[in-house]
């Protein structure tokens, strides 16, 4: 299952912050999409999830116009995990998860063991077993990220979209999600891409990255390929040194600023 865009314009009203954007998602990879705030990342994967219709161009999704196809025929392949989502005071976690499987269902058959055992999953895989009956907007920021993540994983596309999937979390669930992310990659196939903040986290989990600024991809390859101090410079305004993480050898990214009165003498 392929997802691209060719030509794409996207804009908010007459603001427009896509302008004639080409590209194309590696299949069955993780791809990440790193750039300031205000580079037009989030509003990407909007236009690509079909949430924001292109003003010009268009998202294929294996080769069919996204936008000609029907909610549920997208929803069966693509999931979308938008930035700060808001649940319905008083729904609870299993109800959240629950909404995953609606694209599978239909008027004769609503509820199957099949949903069942997906919804099941993901709650597991999430760690939010012994919290399923619990009301999502009493939770902690971290495990309402959770269930709404459990929501994704138990739609079971084969494409997942997800808007800072790690916002709100520590750094102990940050990593606990992002391994989960790899193993749905790498066990499944599932073609992922997410927008992260974190460029090292990025870097470590990703195998294709995407660089923006000003609504234009300005870098896109292996993480090597992308992470330089000159493109941290162009696209963060940062000077920064490139190491290798010492854990997965992937680039690192080190801040090489001085602080205000320090030289860089003795």
């Amino acid at each position: 299952m392929k997802l691209e865009a060719s030509k794409l314009d996207l804009a908010y009203g007459n603001n427009r912050v896509i302008d004639g954007l080409d590209l194309a998602l590696p299949v069955g990879k993780i791809t990440a999409i790193i750039g300031a705030n205000g580079s037009g990342k989030s509003t990407l994967l909007r236009g690509m999830a079909r949430i924001l219709k292109p003003e010009n161009g268009l998202v294929l999704l294996d080769g069919s116009d996204i936008n000609q196809l029907s909610t549920k025929a997208v929803a069966q392949q693509l999931g979308f995990l938008p930035q700060g989502p808001v649940a319905p005071s008083g729904l609870t976690v299993h109800d959240l998860a629950r909404r995953g499987r609606y694209p599978h269902q239909d008027l004769i058959s609503q509820w199957t063991t099949s949903d069942q055992v997906a919804v099941d999953n993901a709650l597991r895989l999430t760690g939010l077993e012994q919290s399923s009956e619990t009301p999502v907007d009493q939770l902690s920021g971290g495990q309402r990220q959770r269930a709404w993540l459990a929501m994704a994983l138990s739609q079971e596309t084969q494409i997942m979209l997800l808007d800072e999937p790690t916002t709100y979390l520590d750094i102990a669930h940050q990593v606990e999600i992002l391994n989960l992310l790899k193993r749905l990659n790498s066990e499944e196939g599932r073609t992922i891409v997410m927008v992260l903040h974190d460029l090292n986290q990025a870097c470590r989990y990703a195998d294709h990255m995407v660089a923006m600024m000003n609504g234009q991809i300005v870098a896109a390859g292996t993480p090597d390929e992308v992470v330089t101090p000159q493109l941290v410079e162009k696209v963060f305004g940062l000077m920064s040194v490139i190491i290798d993480d010492p854990v997965s050898g992937t680039p690192m990214c080190v801040p090489s600023f001085l602080l205000d009165g320090e030289t860089d003498e003795g």
